[in-house]
């Protein structure tokens, strides 16, 4: 899952992900078996796409407890765990300022009182973050979009071409206009499922539609915004050959943009 906020002392990330598993979190099956001479859990397995993996304080981890979906429980490990690992960072095409690892739990003791919640809950704490988590990425996509349009404009109004500003040519001064719609659009639509939760009311669909909207809207904004610059978008002279890049993450964790497509169809389906 996605980092929720910057690393750090105390520090937290959830590790649900495995490599066999992808979203797909009840296929998990990292093990933790419970001590019968009650000193804990020994825990065995594998994560991946562990963000600050081996930087962090604390590891919440999602482990089965029992065959089935119903068979996950939620744990907070200390990083200094023994038996606990992290392989070499991931050499990715973005998120470059935090390493993202795999985890590897070698019959890690993790005592009984690590257990958040009761023995099978795990799943029901994961999906019970996503939601806002998702809102968190709507938001970062949107801010993200921003500054690849404010970006755009200001190199609009800098650079000429045939003696008049770019911003001037109607082609490219409706590529920006679009590009405002868009940015415009995604923060709405956020915002929209933000107020839902701040009022306790349903917002699962609505998170995932922002999720969805406000990424595609990321991706589909930096790569125009590449495309204002010219030649000099795909340098890194300027950021904006970065925002491409940072934007492409956005669509897939916290859930790829396929599995907020399932979800919201699945809001909408009403039982026969």
């Amino acid at each position: 899952m996605a980092a929720r906020g910057p690393g750090g002392p105390d520090h937290r990330r959830l590790q649900p992900l495995e490599p066999q598993a992808g979203s797909d979190a009840a296929a998990l099956t990292c093990k933790a078996e419970r001590q019968e001479d009650g000193s804990g859990y020994r825990i065995t397995g594998t994560k991946a796409w562990i963000t600050h993996g081996g930087k962090a304080d604390f590891y919440a981890l999602f482990a089965r407890t029992a065959p089935g979906g119903h068979g996950i429980s939620c744990f907070l490990a200390p990083g200094a765990t023994e038996g606990l690992s992290f392989g070499a960072p991931e050499r990715k095409m973005g998120l470059q300022a935090v390493p993202t690892t795999a985890a590897y739990w070698d019959g890690a003791l993790v005592e009984e009182d690590r257990r958040i919640g009761d023995e099978g809950q795990g799943l029901q704490i994961a999906f019970s973050a996503l939601d806002s988590g998702r809102l968190g990425i709507a938001a970062c996509a949107t801010g993200l979009a921003q500054a690849a349009l404010d970006a755009a404009v200001a190199y609009a109004n800098e650079r000429t071409t045939f003696g008049r500003r770019i911003v001037d040519h109607q082609g490219l001064g409706f590529l920006l206009a679009d590009m405002a719609a868009a940015v415009d659009a995604a923060r709405a639509t956020y915002l929209d499922a933000a107020r839902r939760r701040d009022l306790g009311r349903p917002f699962s669909r609505q998170a995932s539609a922002a999720k969805l909207i406000a990424t595609d809207t990321a991706m589909r904004v930096t790569t125009d915004a590449v495309q204002v610059f010219g030649g000099y978008g795909y340098t890194r002279d300027f950021p904006v050959e970065r925002y491409m890049r940072e934007a492409k993450i956005m669509q897939i964790f916290e859930g790829t943009n396929q599995i907020q497509r399932l979800v919201i169809s699945r809001g909408l389906a009403r039982p026969a």
